[in-house]
């Protein structure tokens, strides 16, 4: 018998969520901003306020808030609600629309801040929770598992990396967090994949590690500095290669080269076939994208590839992304 009430209380302790929700509650914040909407010629009037509904993620006791750049798009004021129902007017110091992250600050200090998960943890079939503000109705936990690691392909970001669920997000929960089962940030709520625009069990987070890299390049420099290189390719495909030839069935088919670009300076050519990037093979364009952007301005990479039957090997310098490039690496 005692066995049994043991093993029955261990199992009720199982079955709760209420630790971790204890613990990672208090450092998720509602966001309301005031924006401006411009009316139609017929309108009268020229503009009208409305508020919008997000969340965030207190990450220092300082107050330095994580939250979705479309939470505080075209924002004219915002408000942050803390956890005590304290409201306070936050400064914006910068956003990153290619991660859809901003960073947003509030003059306090000893705030309850989010303890960081480890996103190398991380594991497909892992329990989580998400805490955000869905539909401005409070704040609101759901429950489910990661579903799928490294999204990179889904079209809503120009970077992509996202952890997909299946825990309830709808909208306002944007900028929200994702924990894990110890109360730890693993995840930036981010976006749905929906037709009827509540959650259908496909939800988007952006990991972490890459939103904390993102906030202190914004801190530091007041945005994110990023490697370009100043080409576009695609991925070759059997299929490809046939149709149009080629004398490779694998790396990347450059398509598209951004004049004046470190591209262009290293002579690299739209129909070149990229085979390495620092002696690791080309095979993904959306993971050689984060990975040139990952790399500092400055920084020498390897290129191996192959132009018509001759195969070619050329040492590039990395410069600054320009702000709002178009081309992808």
């Amino acid at each position: 018998m005692a066995v049994l009430l043991v093993q029955e209380k261990q199992k009720n302790t199982d079955s709760s969520y209420s630790t971790p929700v204890q613990i990672a509650t208090p450092s998720v914040v509602n966001i309301y901003t005031q924006v401006n909407q411009q009316k139609g010629l017929n309108d009268i009037g020229v503009a009208k306020h409305s508020i919008n509904l997000g969340s965030g993620v207190i990450v220092t006791k300082d107050g330095f808030i994580l939250t979705n750049y479309h939470v505080i798009q075209n924002a004219q004021s915002i408000v942050v609600a803390l956890h005590d129902d304290r409201r306070i007017e936050a400064q914006l110091i910068g956003s990153d629309p290619s991660t859809d992250l901003a960073v947003l600050k509030i003059p306090q200090l000893n705030l309850p801040s989010i303890k960081m998960g480890d996103n190398d943890k991380v594991s497909v079939g892992d329990r989580i929770l998400a805490i955000g503000n869905p539909f401005g109705i409070g704040q609101t936990v759901t429950a489910g598992i990661i579903s799928a690691k490294g999204r990179n392909s889904i079209g809503l970001n120009t970077y992509e990396n996202f952890l997909q669920t299946d825990a309830a997000i709808n909208p306002g929960n944007s900028g929200g967090a994702l924990v894990n089962l110890k109360g730890e940030l693993i995840g930036i709520s981010s976006a749905i994949y929906s037709s009827s625009g509540g959650s259908q069990g496909i939800g988007f987070a952006t990991p972490a590690d890459d939103a904390l890299e993102v906030m202190n390049d914004i801190i530091k420099h007041g945005e994110v500095i990023r490697g370009y290189l100043g080409m576009e390719a695609q991925k070759i495909t059997p299929l490809l290669a046939d149709n149009l030839s080629l004398p490779s069935k694998h790396g990347l088919l450059v398509n598209d080269i951004t004049k004046e670009s470190p591209a262009e300076k290293a002579g690299i050519e739209v129909g070149d076939i990229i085979l390495e990037i620092n002696n690791t093979p080309s095979e993904d364009p959306f993971q050689i994208r984060r990975f040139i952007a990952s790399l500092k301005p400055g920084t020498h990479i390897s290129l191996v590839g192959i132009r018509g039957l001759q195969s070619y090997q050329t040492d590039i310098m990395l410069e600054k992304q320009p702000t709002m490039q178009r081309i992808n690496y």
